[in-house]
């Protein structure tokens, strides 16, 4: 399969790092023109570099409505867009207060539907299109340690499968991504204490997944580019007939066989 994205403009928030960045590279090898998204400059400018040719970046930070508008303002068009961008916190339920409740819910669910009430219809205009949401297989599979966080993935979910509904008869497709455990700098970050002179990153990720995820089949986290891969897929012309679907990159941990 050629996918080609040659001539699309390819918007990924939060995609100076991690799975994110990965995303844009994923688009960016198929020939799309992408803007990268980041909170500052300077990690936004990196990434751009890295990417090279076609590559743009917005520094803006998304967690308000303001912010959102400022990007919809200087990207007006873009035919691909990747709400990749969130943001997770271990914390007991008990624990959790509502600043954090609402920190989850305005990165994790609002700056996606801002950008989605924006875009959508410039695409439906266009007839084609791709809206993606991250979510995770937190949404299916709630972690007792982050119930916050999870709550703001089924939301995701919950979206793109209403919005999918809602663009039916446009050509535009409207998705989730569900990444389980994955190596990505915000997980090597939670990991950092478990690592030691005889236990490596990569170890000690795959003991994570064999506790806390004991349903995986594929007993490891993934790598950043087998989740980018999905996605970029899901941006293709091939993927005309995939909306309103939850795909999952989750290494087997949900469950269940639909």
């Amino acid at each position: 399969m050629n996918i080609d994205l040659s001539g699309k403009v390819a918007l990924v928030t939060g995609s100076t790092e991690g799975i994110g960045f990965a995303i844009a590279r994923g688009l960016h090898a198929a020939g799309a023109a992408v803007v990268v998204n980041g909170r500052t400059r300077q990690k936004v400018d990196a990434a751009v570099a890295r990417l090279g040719d076609r590559a743009r970046g917005q520094a803006i930070d998304l967690a308000t409505s303001e912010g959102c508008a400022a990007l919809i303002g200087a990207e007006p068009a873009p035919d691909i867009v990747v709400s990749n961008l969130g943001i997770f916190q271990p914390l007991d339920f008990f624990e959790t207060d509502d600043a954090v409740w609402d920190r989850h819910w305005q990165v994790n669910v609002m700056a996606g539907v801002r950008l989605a009430r924006a875009y959508l219809p410039r695409m439906a205009d266009k007839a084609w299109g791709r809206f993606i949401f991250l979510g995770s297989e937190s949404a299916f599979n709630i972690p007792a340690e982050m119930i916050h966080y999870g709550v703001s993935k089924t939301a995701d979910v919950a979206l793109a499968r209403g919005l999918a509904k809602r663009m039916a008869g446009t050509g535009v497709t409207v998705n989730s991504v569900l990444p389980g455990p994955t190596f990505s700098e915000g997980v090597a970050e939670m990991l950092k204490d478990r690592v030691t002179a005889e236990r490596s990153l990569e170890e000690a990720g795959i003991d994570f997944v064999k506790t806390h995820r004991p349903t995986s089949i594929l007993q490891r986290p993934a790598t950043v580019e087998e989740v980018a891969n999905m996605v970029v897929y899901v941006a293709s012309k091939q993927a005309s007939a995939t909306t309103g679907a939850a795909l999952r990159v989750d290494g087997g941990v949900v469950d269940f066989i639909v």
